[in-house]
């Protein structure tokens, strides 16, 4: 007979608390927005209380906890986990791939990249590996590719990138933010500890803060051709799935005239 692991209350009450600091509310509000009082807070938090599987989805709802640490807190409190993580592959999830690719799509002729949460690049459209292959041969980077290991591997783009240093110090700030908010990712921790390898890479912190802008500019030059982009960052609405929640499509403008019709005349779909 197979049992349920008990809840472990100090470890709850850790997770739930490291969630309200980092969603920065107090115990005060979060018991108001969850309809609870706040010494019934306080016992959960402390491990005097065990929540029920509601109250457990209610304080994550709340506190707008990522599905993956959804499931850590439910199991943490002696509950089965709620939210699949399926394959994006699966049939479960053609209707998400079917958005992907209309996305994608109408993308072009820009370049856009469909990532997981460790910028594993998963899916691009046909525009992205064009510009990509003028200054790179794509088969010889390590496969998966990633985007990030290819941005910052001197065998891959990076000498390619006009402002290096405002593009280093924007996605080493970008990755830290995303490797600690919350339970830390020890596969993203462990990427950033990769990057940090390569020479000349930055450390994440205030020193180090690029400006705080809602897209990430990027300069490619390569002898006469000078190429200027801008990437914004698209999410999955409504996710079902852990899988689908922590895609993110990154999508790139041309932010000057020049660079328009390079990518209408040479990154255009045949």
């Amino acid at each position: 007979m197979i049992t349920r692991p008990g809840p472990d209350r100090r470890a709850f009450g850790l997770l739930l608390k490291e969630w309200r600091r980092v969603r920065r509310k107090s115990q005060l509000a979060v018991a108001v927005e969850a309809s609870i009082t706040p010494r019934h807070l306080s016992f959960v938090e402390s491990g005097r209380s065990v929540p029920s599987r509601d109250m457990v989805l209610t304080l994550t709802e709340t506190l707008d906890v990522p599905m993956r640490e959804r499931n850590a807190l439910l199991v943490a409190a002696g509950y089965a986990p709620l939210y699949p993580e399926r394959a994006l592959a699966s049939s479960e999830l053609v209707q998400v791939r079917r958005a992907l690719a209309r996305l994608l799509d109408h993308q072009e002729p820009y370049p856009a990249v469909v990532l997981d949460r460790q910028w594993n690049v998963l899916q691009t459209n046909r525009a992205a590996p064009k510009l990509f292959a003028l200054f790179v041969d794509l088969e010889a980077l390590s496969q998966p590719l990633n985007l990030l290991r290819s941005m910052f591997d001197p065998a891959g783009l990076r000498p390619w990138i006009a402002n290096w240093s405002t593009v280093a110090q924007t996605l080493v700030q970008r990755v830290f933010r995303e490797a600690v908010a919350g339970v830390p990712d020890p596969r993203v921790l462990s990427l950033l500890e990769d990057l940090r390898a390569y020479p000349g890479v930055p450390a994440p912190g205030p020193e180090t803060l690029a400006e705080d802008l809602p897209f990430h500019p990027v300069q490619f030059r390569k002898g006469t051709l000078n190429l200027g982009f801008f990437s914004m960052v698209t999410t999955v609405g409504a996710p079902f799935d852990i899988t689908a929640q922590e895609l993110r499509i990154e999508a790139f403008f041309p932010s000057d005239d020049e660079t328009e019709r390079f990518a209408r005349e040479h990154l255009a779909g045949d």
